[in-house]
């Protein structure tokens, strides 16, 4: 069964351009949007009812315009929207990005070697992650575009992600449920069991005395076939983590996400060690250096892969590829706020490496008042939502929409449009 986003199967080759180009980029263009959220978001670690986002408008020099997307977290990576910008006015752009391409091996190239100017030390490589991520997704959807080839054909063409090519005509999301009184609770568990979510993550940490409470409730509710796990946001002391764990196990927990600190993250081998369910780092897991120490420290069994946090599609994709060949698992994970630019992203994502444990994301009308993209991706009945066969990201910006969004918006040159 085909739809407007997924048009079957393609031929191994798929991932060469279907017509020869040799354009480069002529200007970019970066906005901080502003996107009001229906709901204010709480976790242990922060509260929020907007998303400062960061949007990056590339135009090839034949015309073309991409469009990328990150997500600055403070809290996560370091970053802020405004200290995008003053990176990205300090980073040689036209020295870096005004190459001629010619297919997809160029860009890979050209994204690969784009280094960010910081201006401070960065042990972990990750304080322009989500400027990377702007800037890459903005080249891959524009290129995509002149190639008349969808950003997921990556996959295929790189070495270091053929490993885990896993194409799919759909994909099915996981839902989840943060804070609340016991109405809430039961509501919310009610409505994700008839829905047909198959997968639910729980908050928890907030309030650790009730938790065992809350999930024991929550657990009635979706019934005994649903995937439950429980995201603490770092709030557990490293002292305490084993015994907050084992009072969840109970009701059937399938993993724990980022339970303390990253500077407290070495005490998880141990915690490994002690307890049944599987650990997922997250705020720990910013950056291939950050991979490479949580496989060599063995403190977690899943990896949290978000485009932004994470750098970007490609960076994405080689940490998954990394869990893959380290006997890890990995999961797609968002940010509340990200618009349909990042929805797409992780749509191309999601449909095209494989086994991912969970998907998280394209949950566009359940969480934003406000949207700059068309059509909407939204998932559907049960989480499940198809892949996308379009050139590029395979969706398109209402900059009219944008433009009052925006609270800053600089334009820079990078090479002679012709």
């Amino acid at each position: 069964m085909t739809s407007r986003f997924f048009r079957g199967a393609r031929s191994p080759n798929a991932f060469e351009p279907s017509r020869a180009a040799d354009v480069r980029v002529a200007n970019l263009q970066v906005m901080i949007v502003r996107l009001r959220l229906r709901k204010e978001f709480k976790h242990a670690s922060f509260r929020r009812a907007y998303s400062d986002n960061l949007v990056v408008r590339c135009e090839l020099a034949d015309g073309t315009v991409g469009w990328g997307e990150g997500i600055p977290r403070s809290y996560v990576t370091g970053e802020t929207p405004e200290g995008s910008i003053e990176q990205l006015a300090a980073t040689d752009l036209a020295g870096q990005l005004g190459v001629h391409c010619e297919g997809w091996s160029d860009v890979i190239a050209m994204c690969r070697n784009y280094r960010p100017s910081i201006g401070v030390d960065d042990p972990r490589g990750c304080l322009a992650n989500a400027h990377r991520c702007a800037v890459e997704l903005s080249l891959l959807d524009a290129f995509g575009k002149c190639f008349e080839s969808p950003i997921s054909d990556l996959v295929g063409a790189m070495t270091d992600s053929q490993i885990i090519a896993s194409p799919s005509s759909r994909v099915q999301y996981s839902s989840a449920i943060s804070s609340g009184g016991v109405r809430k609770q039961i509501l919310s568990s009610l409505a994700m069991r008839l829905y047909g979510f198959r997968h639910c993550k729980i908050k928890v940490g907030m309030n650790p005395e009730i938790d065992p409470e809350r999930l024991r409730r929550m657990r009635y509710w979706v019934g005994s076939k649903m995937d439950l796990r429980v995201d603490a946001n770092e709030a557990w002391r490293g002292d305490e983590v084993v015994s907050r764990i084992v009072e969840l196990e109970p009701f059937g927990i399938s993993c724990v996400e980022q339970p303390v600190r990253h500077d407290d993250v070495k005490v998880l081998r141990r915690v490994r060690d002690e307890v049944a369910t599987p650990i997922m780092l997250d705020e720990s897991l910013t950056s291939l250096e950050d991979a490479r120490q949580a496989i060599a420290d063995q403190t977690c069994d899943v990896f949290n892969i978000r485009l932004s946090k994470c750098g970007g599609f490609l960076n994405s994709l080689r940490l998954a590829g990394m869990a893959y060949e380290a006997g890890l698992e990995f999961q797609l994970g968002c940010h509340p706020g990200e618009s349909g630019i990042l929805s797409a992203a992780g749509r191309h994502f999601a449909t095209s490496v494989g086994p991912i444990r969970y998907i998280e994301g394209s949950a566009d009308a359940h969480l934003l008042r406000d949207f700059i993209t068309r059509p909407t991706l939204t998932f559907g009945r049960g989480g499940w939502a198809p892949a996308i066969r379009l050139p590029g990201l395979g969706i398109t910006v209402d900059e009219a929409k944008l433009k009052p969004l925006s609270r800053h918006i600089q334009k820079f040159r990078i090479a002679s449009q012709h």
